[in-house]
């Protein structure tokens, strides 16, 4: 039986989040993609969780019939997982949440609200030579291209990060029956909240992937991708 991975992408970018992973993956297991609303193919969609649950669960209807499910988001992709999982969790043989690691409210909020505040303060079109600037800094061509390829989605962030403050909490995780995996970078303020989390669902993983800031899978990618496939086995092995 093999793995069926559902991929969900962080803010303010799209499926091609994961374009550094998917040869890593390959031949491994299977993957599904998916935009969330108000991003990539769906940028015309208003941005609600529920929409987000809706979305999800297309995909992982999309699993074929021999293989388990694994969901797996990062950032505000992790907290739409968790909103599905939360709702739908029967469905679902693994859940990762990668870079959401941090309970949105209280001193938490304010690197949600930072981040929002900044992308409205600056617009759209400087937000967005600023990326390409910090991205093609930081990673090199052939690994970041494609993900930039994607575009950019910034008119969500606002009400994203609204939604999540609002819904999203670690006890939303507390009648999850799968197996769960936390995983983070060494460098992410999104973990420090990794201790409430494990409060609300005490069965679950908690990994580290070394020398990684928030987007872990861009800098780290072959040790993130090897983190989804320990992970997959586990689930398939049982």
């Amino acid at each position: 039986m093999t793995a069926h991975l559902v991929l969900v992408h962080g803010s303010r970018l799209s499926s091609t989040q994961w374009a550094p992973q998917l040869p890593l993956l390959e031949g491994h297991v299977t993957v599904g993609l998916v935009d969330l609303p108000g991003h990539g193919a769906r940028a015309g969609e208003e941005f609600t969780l529920a929409r987000c649950v809706e979305v999800i669960d297309e995909a992982v209807s999309d699993t074929p019939a021999s293989s388990k499910t694994v969901l797996v988001g990062h950032s505000l992709g992790g907290f739409a997982a968790m909103a599905y999982a939360a709702e739908l969790g029967s469905r679902l043989d693994g859940l990762v949440l990668a870079g959401c690691s941090a309970s949105p409210v209280g001193p938490g909020a304010a690197v949600y609200r930072a981040v929002a505040a900044l992308t409205d303060r600056l617009g759209p079109e400087r937000m967005t030579r600023v990326n390409d600037r910090v991205l093609r800094r930081f990673y090199a061509a052939d690994l970041i291209d494609p993900v930039i390829a994607g575009g950019y989605y910034f008119a969500p962030t606002t009400s994203a990060w609204r939604e999540v403050m609002t819904h999203c909490r670690p006890s939303m995780l507390a009648a999850v029956r799968c197996p769960i995996l936390l995983l983070n970078g060494q460098y992410d303020q999104f973990r420090l909240g990794t201790r409430e989390f494990l409060h609300a669902c005490p069965g679950a993983r908690v990994e580290i992937i070394p020398r990684a800031s928030h987007i872990s899978n861009l800098d780290q990618p072959r040790a993130f991708a090897e983190a989804l496939l320990r992970f997959a086995d586990s689930v398939d092995g049982a």
